[in-house]
């Protein structure tokens, strides 16, 4: 068991920012294994404007984002570049996203990832989303691992 990751060192880990940062907080992760992370909703994503304003629905695909993104994270933590390198991650296939349950705003969306299997730079990974008892979505994601200079 590990000690969690915080939002600012997230932000250290992934390129993404506001409003596509879909992560608030790693819990608990091991390298090379699994990784589990939270992602608060509220009423404030701008994503709830336009789906649905009456009915408030996170979307699917973001959902598959924010597993995805927690991939990247558990990438970041079981590999160390070489100096002046960084590692980029990049969303490179998705295979049975199942959806099951509607993510609304006051949710917490726990998001739980597994390696599956990793080969150079292609990582397998499967993701599950929560909220509370209720499975959410499930898929099986793969990402692509470059290295790349660092800014």
């Amino acid at each position: 068991m590990s000690e969690p990751i915080n939002i600012d060192e997230i932000f250290k880990l992934l390129p993404h920012r506001y409003p596509f940062l879909l992560i608030d907080r790693v819990t608990d992760y091991e390298p090379f294994s699994y990784l589990n992370a939270i992602k608060n909703v509220t009423i404030n994503e701008p994503f709830f404007k336009g789906h649905f304003p009456k009915h408030p629905i996170m979307p699917g695909v973001l959902i598959l984002e924010a597993l995805a993104q927690a991939c990247g994270v558990l990438c970041s933590k079981s590999l160390v570049a070489k100096e002046g390198m960084e590692f980029m991650y990049y969303f490179a296939g998705i295979d049975n996203a199942r959806f099951k349950y509607m993510v609304t705003p006051g949710d917490t969306l726990e998001l739980k990832v597994e390696l599956t299997k990793h080969r150079r730079d292609i990582w397998k990974m499967h993701g599950e989303a929560y909220v509370g008892n209720e499975l959410a979505c499930s898929a099986n994601l793969m990402s692509a691992v470059k290295e790349v200079k660092s800014d």
